[in-house]
């Protein structure tokens, strides 16, 4: 559950906090039927893209993730230019100005959706294909985890929009224009890493250096986003203080104090959602990831070039590791498991066609894959499919399992070393 709502923060919170500035900024500078319409279009574009996208990405194979990004951006950024161009040209060219900046605008916030949501609404399908079972409480919680990131993401969006409209018209512009500017920067860096993953230049070390940087250290230009999202909040603060607008009567009073109480609950609700969400990033997600301790592997004897394990070693149903050291010095490890309610063992190796030797472990009675989090169905243990253990060769006598170490040896590329 919590995996899914730091994903869903960490996905969603650029695209957030960007719509938020622009539909307040149009709000400001367009308050007009067009401007209305835009904002519409802008939304609805882009949520309808991404759905789309979401689809082709999780059932087709037509989509080039790296591609089809690069596109997005190349579009994003093309139009960021020329609104800034035709913003600079409203008061000189009135009419285009303002038409062709209003529509620049709003296809660099349905570009900013539509990069973000395909993945979040994929995540009930991806949820689905990593587990045994589309009825399961692991599934719901996962799903819920989620739903609560997006609506963390859809509240902050709401805010921040409400809060720029609360500014005046030019500091608006300028706090949209640098979170637009951030996200630029990272746009471009990424357009040059798939420059060169996809080999369309030749690498050298700037820009390796540039593609190194947007691959290891794409949370910093999360946490820029959110302190340029913090803008709104200081604004609409020093805003309320500095206030000294007259008045004739008490009514007028109240209703210049009321609408600055309303100022400082949306300045305190966009610094509650950026901060919900950076704690979801840092100390959730530190929690999340901790470092999970297998259980040792046990020793079991070596016969006739089997890897024996009787049965009195594994029939307490917990989940037990056992391992051969090969003459390279590697460890190789299966598990073997008692099914609920059975006289049967799930046995299979150590490691997975998808996630590699990263191992199981046992957490509440269920097997769960150390590096996605996939909890097993201990009785599909030793059958193929999704993140099952590797299946392996065995075979069942006078109450000992026997595991053939050439079996073993077959599968010694799983492995890098000992754990």
């Amino acid at each position: 559950m919590l995996k899914y709502l730091i994903s869903a923060t960490e996905l969603l919170i650029t695209a957030a906090v960007i719509s938020g500035l622009i539909l307040g900024y149009m709000k400001l500078s367009y308050n007009n039927l067009a401007g209305k319409i835009a904002a519409f279009t802008g939304v609805c574009a882009g949520i309808l893209g991404a759905g789309i996208m979401a689809y082709l990405k999780n059932f087709t194979k037509l989509i080039d993730t790296m591609i089809a990004n690069f596109i997005v951006f190349s579009i994003s950024l093309g139009m960021l230019v020329i609104f800034f161009i035709f913003a600079a040209l409203r008061r000189k060219l009135p009419r285009a100005g303002t038409l062709v900046s209003l529509i620049a605008l709003t296809a660099v916030l349905a570009a900013a959706l539509f990069y973000a949501l395909p993945d979040f609404i994929g995540y009930p399908v991806t949820i689905w294909l990593n587990e045994n079972g589309v009825f399961s409480t692991n599934v719901l919680f996962k799903n819920i985890g989620a739903v609560l990131g997006g609506i963390l993401m859809l509240v902050t969006c709401i805010a921040v929009r409400a809060g720029a409209v609360r500014l005046s018209r030019n500091a608006a512009f300028v706090i949209m224009t640098v979170a637009l500017t951030s996200n630029a920067v990272r746009q471009l860096m990424v357009m040059v890493n798939v420059l060169i993953s996809k080999r369309w230049v030749k690498s050298n070390t700037f820009l390796f250096n540039i593609a190194k940087f947007s691959t290891n250290h794409s949370e910093v230009f999360l946490y820029v986003t959110i302190g340029i999202a913090l803008l709104v909040p200081i604004g609409l603060l020093i805003k309320s203080v500095r206030a000294k607008e007259p008045y004739d009567n008490p009514a007028q009073k109240r209703k210049i104090k009321k609408k600055y109480i309303v100022i400082r609950r949306w300045a305190t609700t966009v610094v509650s959602c950026l901060a919900v969400s950076v704690i979801c990033m840092t100390a959730v997600k530190a929690y999340v990831n901790k470092p999970v301790e297998l259980s040792p592997v046990e020793h079991a004897p070596e016969a006739d070039g089997n890897i024996c394990v009787p049965f009195e070693m594994v029939e307490d149903g917990h989940l037990h590791r056992f391992g051969y050291n090969t003459e390279s010095g590697k460890e190789i490890r299966f598990i073997v498991i008692k099914k609920p309610n059975s006289s049967s063992y799930g046995i299979g190796l150590d490691a997975c066609d998808i996630c590699g030797e990263t191992g199981y472990y046992e957490k509440d009675g269920q097997v769960v894959c150390k590096l996605c989090d996939v909890v097993m169905n201990i009785n599909t243990i030793g059958f193929k499919g999704g993140c099952n253990p590797i299946v392996i060769d065995y075979k069942i006598e006078n109450g000992t399992i026997y595991v053939p170490i050439s079996g073993l040896l077959e599968h010694e590329s799983e492995f890098k070393g000992r754990m």
